[in-house]
């Protein structure tokens, strides 16, 4: 399939973006890019990536695996009926599309994957926030819902892991006419912080570490690390090479993840807004998602070794027992990359049943 031609970010878009990193790190655009096609590589199912823009001045960087993926007016394939629903991925922190390269094989398989960079992050454009969390928010879902409309999908399935679960679950608050099913990664933001945290139980050095950055957004010590950023990320994150080592033998993960938060920390800095010392949501999901239309479907995967605690999506069950719960065993915080096959396996039994329950709604009428 032809890959359609990327809309690439302005001279002057490109120097705005620079302007913002200490002259000494060795990062910049084109290098994120070369570091995400390396990462792509190992993808097999054809696919389209394009810089979808939103407004004058942003966009979301995305890719499609869809067999005719074209602008807004043309009647794509994946809404005719009887086709599976869209299954749209967001990722989390600090991440981008190319952290799903150990998913994307097997998921667009049986239909249409669109992948995309969240704004703020990864490729997409990186615009100043709002120091109001509720407004940030906003800011995340109306970039969302702007590019849903671009794309054309009128109804989807979101999946989102930690942050993106978040942003999923709040999305869906917002446009639930536009969700099919709700799938919840592990997903950040849910409880809220406790009115007295057991502060003996987190380490001292770590309290000492918090009050320091506190002022600071949470990946400016990669950035400030200048040229010894790439080897701090191989040295603090080198699970991530253990994640991939079926695909990669060498530091291509952690290269990408290293060019994904050396650049513009636009993103990084509304995720900062939105949170309290030692990572609780300003705003917590757990007190709002109880308000999601009852007749769209929650599912929620943890990893059995994750440091996310499950708590918060058995909570929400004892209110809403059809909420589904999976926790695959052995994996972590990144269940889509610890278990692969597992995670992969799980989604497609989630979409087999929300195609079976729209027929079944279909049938009725």
């Amino acid at each position: 399939m032809r890959r359609m031609a990327e809309e690439q970010p302005t001279k002057e878009q490109s120097c705005w973006m620079l302007s913002w990193l200490p002259s000494w790190c060795p990062t910049s655009p084109s290098q994120l890019k070369n570091a995400e096609e390396k990462m792509l590589k190992t993808v097999k199912q054809p696919f389209s990536r394009q810089h979808v823009r939103i407004s004058h001045s942003s966009y979301l960087w995305t890719i499609a695996f869809s067999h005719q993926w074209q602008p807004r007016s043309i009647s794509l394939p994946h809404l005719q009926t009887g086709a599976r629903f869209p299954l749209v991925l967001l990722h989390g922190f600090g991440g981008g599309v190319a952290l799903w390269t150990q998913n994307l094989d097997s998921l667009s398989s049986s239909g249409p994957v669109y992948a995309l960079d969240l704004l703020g992050f990864g490729r997409s454009s990186r615009p100043q926030f709002s120091t109001d969390p509720e407004e940030a928010e906003d800011q995340f879902l109306d970039a969302l819902e702007k590019w849903r409309e671009k794309v054309g999908l009128e109804e989807m399935v979101l999946l989102g892991h930690n942050l993106g679960g978040y942003l999923a679950a709040a999305y869906t608050l917002k446009y639930p006419h536009r969700v099919k099913r709700l799938i919840l990664v592990e997903p950040w933001g849910f409880p809220a912080r406790p009115e007295n945290p057991n502060h003996s139980s987190i380490p001292v050095w770590i309290r000492a570490m918090a009050a320091f950055v506190s002022p600071f957004n949470p990946l400016a010590g990669l950035r400030l690390a200048g040229p010894l950023g790439p080897m701090l990320v191989q040295t603090i994150r080198s699970d991530f090479k253990q994640k991939y080592s079926s695909m990669f033998d060498d530091h291509t993960v952690s290269d990408y993840i290293y060019h994904l938060n050396a650049q513009t920390p636009s993103g990084e800095t509304a995720f900062k807004n939105m949170t309290v010392p030692y990572g609780w949501a300003k705003r917590p999901m757990l007190e709002r998602i109880g308000h999601i239309q009852a007749d769209i479907p929650i599912s929620f995967i943890y990893g059995s070794r994750s440091s996310i605690d499950s708590d918060s999506g058995y909570a929400f069950k004892k209110t809403r027992p059809d909420v589904e719960i999976t926790v695959i065993r052995g994996a972590g915080h990144y269940v889509f990359a610890d278990q692969p096959d597992d995670f992969n396996q799980t989604v497609h039994q989630i979409l087999v049943r929300t195609e079976r329950k729209d027929g079944g709604e279909r049938l009725k009428h």
